[in-house]
C-alpha cells in the first residue's frame, strides 16, 4: 500500500474514533420543551352523554378552557370509559361539585334548563360550571368579566372565558402535575341568582 493512502486510510480512522468517543462521552441532548410541559399537563376526560341539547355549549366551554389553562387539558371520554366529569342536563338550576378534581376522581356537573328559560347564555353556563370541577367558587356578585360571577351580572352576559385571576387559579391548581392537587372539595354549588 503506498504510504500517502496508508496515511489517508489511518487519518479517516483516526476522525471516526475520535467522533465515537466524543459522542459516547457526550451529554445528553435536552428534551424539547414541548416534552418537558406535556408531562405536566393533567388530562381529565368528561362524559356529556347524558346532557342532550347542550352539546354546543359544552363544546365551546371546554374549548375555552382548553384555550386558557395549559396545566390541565379537558377531552371527552371514549364510550365507556370513566370521566373525572360527569356533565348532566336537568331542568333545575345548574350547580357542580367543587373540585379541582383528580384524574380518577370524579365530579358532577348538571346544566340546568331553569338559567336557560330565563334568558341566562348556555355556553356561559357550561364554561362556569367547569369551572367548579376545575377548583374555581363563585365570586358572586361579580361583574360580566369573571366567568366565575354566573348569573350576577344578568342574562345580557355572555362571556364564557375565565379573566386573569380565574386562568392564574386553575393553573396554580393543577401546577407540577399530579403532585400539588388536593381532593375535590365535594361541596355542590347551585347557581341560583
Amino acid at each position: 500500500m503506498p504510504y500517502s493512502l496508508w496515511l489517508k486510510a489511518a487519518g479517516a480512522a483516526a476522525t471516526i474514533t475520535l467522533a465515537a468517543v466524543t459522542a459516547a462521552h457526550a451529554a445528553p441532548a435536552p428534551e424539547p420543551a414541548s416534552a418537558t410541559n406535556a408531562a405536566a399537563v393533567v388530562t381529565l376526560r368528561y362524559d356529556d352523554s347524558r346532557a342532550v341539547g347542550w352539546e354546543a355549549a359544552i363544546t365551546a366551554g371546554v374549548a375555552s378552557w382548553n384555550q386558557n389553562v395549559g396545566n390541565v387539558r379537558l377531552v371527552e371520554a371514549a364510550p365507556g370509559t370513566r370521566a373525572e366529569i360527569q356533565i348532566v342536563a336537568t331542568t333545575g338550576w345548574p350547580q357542580a361539585t367543587l373540585g379541582p378534581v383528580r384524574p380518577g376522581g370524579q365530579v358532577r356537573v348538571e346544566l340546568g334548563s331553569q338559567a336557560v328559560s330565563q334568558g341566562y347564555d348556555k355556553t356561559r353556563i357550561a364554561a362556569h360550571e367547569i369551572g367548579h370541577s376545575l377548583g374555581l367558587p363563585d365570586t358572586k356578585p361579580g361583574p360580566c368579566s369573571q366567568l366565575m360571577s354566573g348569573s350576577s351580572p344578568g342574562i345580557s352576559c355572555r362571556n364564557a372565558v375565565p379573566n386573569t385571576a380565574e386562568k392564574a387559579r386553575v393553573e396554580s391548581a393543577y401546577a407540577n402535575g399530579l403532585a400539588s392537587l388536593v381532593p375535590a372539595d365535594g361541596r355542590t354549588l347551585v347557581d341560583a341568582p
